[in-house]
């Protein structure tokens, strides 16, 4: 019985995005011929856009010697290729004529052409590599400038299109973008200097231009020439049939391993909550769905490649004893010496050699493209955000900063990435020093502090922050990068600017004291470490800092009621002065707060009631 591939091998369906992703991969239609050339037509000049400013960065001038450098020796490596071919002629005709001098002559000469050759490829890899690792150097740093800049990586994911996995783009996609395109512009020069080198070579070597055919004569100069070129089209012409398939082929299994990988490191990242919940069955029929797209995407690029190998096969063979055949009836008739036979069969065979580039280069083609895709796609749509979040029919919300020591929301609705309303429009002003609890809906509370923050542009109206004043934003579920502790205390700033009596006071201010003597030690503390000690830790990161705006999200619901209680005095004491913005519903921390703003549902969006505005019963009544 064929198996359901709607169906994990455990008997369930698996998520609807996967099985989404999997239609994605699996119903994308191949265009027509005609197309696919007009799409590398348009291919080109978007490549250029995207790695052309390479060439004018503050690199330039090393960007372009190296270049100048591998031109050159790749001129020599042609002509190591025509000195060879002048060898074999003398090589051969020396064997025609047991000159046992003259052999032993040309196996010195041959010495120094392998000296010779040794030398020009170990400089022409080492020149190539280095260039090489400086374009990826460059484009990595671009991309990665753009990504993680101004939470552009966050509002990225809220934008439709092609760019998803980013890390794969960056780390794996630039480095084949970047070593596949000099490795193909290296061998189509080669190709280009091979062509024309040996096709003079091929011509001379014709002969006559009057050429004899079942006992008709005609003019035809250069007849090697033309036989050769006639030739590679009809090889190359099937190869580009056959070798459509891969670029389809190559961009699904890039995208399918993309998604395999993430979902890996997904897990690897959220393996406790997986632990405890014993969600490993769970995960386990993710894991092997996607490796199934995986290998089906491979599946597709291994049909393609077959179809290419079992013609490029054939033809490689044919390829060594078809210039021998075309040249034999001169030879035989006494035309030509053997040297000049085997001279004439190896300049045809580098003729042709370099006319089908396109056949051997078919399939790394593909996979560059592919890679070179998904980096323009996140790139465009990095380079675009602004755009589309400006796009006309859209409004933003304005954030401005302001001489006032006043975060002022005035006529402010916050909206979804489609449009849609989450919170109604409203005004208010929060004073430096109140203490404010936003109440209800947890949803659209988060996004009002995203929106204060500038990473929710979605909306209208406008929100005037304190340009002199510090924010620090405390969340549910605090990050914590993976290094020694100090570090962790002190992010986002480096760790050599906190004192290490400051760090450790901190940590026993909120109460850690057992943390103090590992402040060098290297972990994963998001994996060591409690919800409540991680919440905890990111009150020490607070007193580091000593913002003078706080906005707490959900940051103290994982402590016990005296954990609470400490770290509200904590702020108290530590912090009277600064400005308190908590989400959370904290019944027994009613006393600190002096307003509530509540958030409440209705006709399908939030509504904002403000404790300052209308008397308290009246919000109790809503909740």
């Amino acid at each position: 019985m064929a198996p359901n591939n709607d169906q994990d091998d455990e008997g369930r369906a698996p998520s609807s995005p996967i099985r989404d992703r999997r239609r994605r991969l699996e119903g994308a239609q191949l265009p027509p011929p005609k197309t696919q050339l007009a799409s590398w037509i348009e291919f080109f000049p978007k490549f250029l856009r995207l790695a052309g400013p390479y060439c004018r960065s503050e690199e330039a001038w090393q960007v372009w010697w190296r270049t100048a450098i591998l031109i050159v020796l790749t001129i020599c490596q042609v002509g190591i290729a025509i000195v060879l071919n002048l060898w074999n002629e003398a090589l051969f005709n020396a064997l025609e004529a047991r000159e046992l001098s003259r052999f032993f002559l040309l196996l010195g000469v041959l010495g120094v052409i392998i000296v010779a050759n040794v030398a020009i490829v170990t400089t022409h890899l080492r020149v190539k590599r280095r260039l090489q690792i400086g374009w990826r150097e460059w484009l990595t740093k671009r991309l990665m400038n753009e990504w993680m800049s101004g939470g552009r990586h966050y509002l990225v994911t809220h934008m439709p299109g092609d760019h998803d996995n980013p890390d794969g783009r960056i780390a794996e996609d630039i480095r084949i973008s970047t070593e596949s395109a000099i490795d193909l512009a290296h061998s189509l020069l080669y190709a280009g200097l091979l062509l024309f080198s040996f096709t003079s070579i091929l011509w001379n070597l014709s002969g006559s231009p009057h050429v004899s055919l079942g006992g008709y004569s005609m003019y035809l100069p250069g007849h090697l020439v033309w036989i050769a070129l006639v030739y590679a089209m009809i090889g190359t012409s099937i190869a580009m049939v056959l070798g459509y398939p891969l670029v389809r082929a190559a961009n699904q299994r890039q995208t399918a391993e993309a998604d395999f990988r993430y979902s890996l490191v997904h897990a690897r990242e959220h393996s406790l909550p997986i632990a405890l919940l014993r969600g490993e069955r769970h995960e386990r029929s993710i894991f092997l769905w996607l490796f199934r797209l995986a290998g089906a995407a491979w599946d597709r690029q291994t049909t393609a490649l077959t179809h290419l190998f079992m013609f490029s096969s054939a033809w490689s063979v044919l390829a060594g004893i078809f210039p021998i055949i075309v040249a034999a009836p001169r030879y035989i008739l006494g035309l030509i010496s053997l040297g000049v036979l085997m001279q004439t069969a190896q300049a045809f065979q580098q003729m042709v050699s370099a006319l089908s580039w396109p056949i051997d280069n078919f399939a790394g083609m593909a996979t560059w493209r592919a890679s070179v895709e998904r980096v323009q796609n996140l790139h465009h749509a990095l380079d675009h955000l602004s755009d589309r979040i400006d796009a006309p029919g859209w409004e933003r919300i304005e954030v401005v900063p302001s001489d006032r020591p006043v975060l002022a929301f005035k006529d402010f609705q916050l909206a979804d990435a489609e449009g849609n309303v989450v919170v109604g429009a409203f005004s208010t002003e929060i004073e430096k020093g109140e203490r404010i609890l936003i109440d209800g809906d947890p949803g659209a509370s988060v996004n009002l502090f995203k929106a204060a923050a500038g990473l929710w542009p979605w909306g209208s109206g406008r929100i005037e922050r304190p340009k002199d004043g510090r924010i620090f934003i405390l969340l549910q579920h605090p990050y914590l990068p993976e290094g020694k502790l100090k570090s962790v205390i002190s992010y986002p700033t480096e760790e050599f600017t906190c004192d290490d009596e400051l760090a450790r006071k901190a940590l026993v201010r909120v109460g850690l004291p057992h943390l103090v003597e590992k402040l060098y030690d290297h972990q994963k503390w998001d994996q060591t470490l409690s919800s409540a000690e991680q919440q905890r830790l990111s009150f020490a990161r607070l007193l580091i800092h000593r913002p003078d705006w706080i906005f707490i999200q959900e940051a103290i619901d994982a402590l016990d009621p005296k954990g609470e209680e400490d770290i509200l005095n904590l702020l108290k004491t530590e912090f009277a002065d600064a400005t308190v913005i908590t989400i959370g519903h904290h019944a027994g921390a009613a006393g600190y707060y002096q307003r509530v703003l509540t958030l409440y549902r209705k006709n399908g969006y939030a509504i904002v009631e403000d404790s300052k505005d209308e008397p308290p019963g009246q919000i109790d009544e809503r909740r």
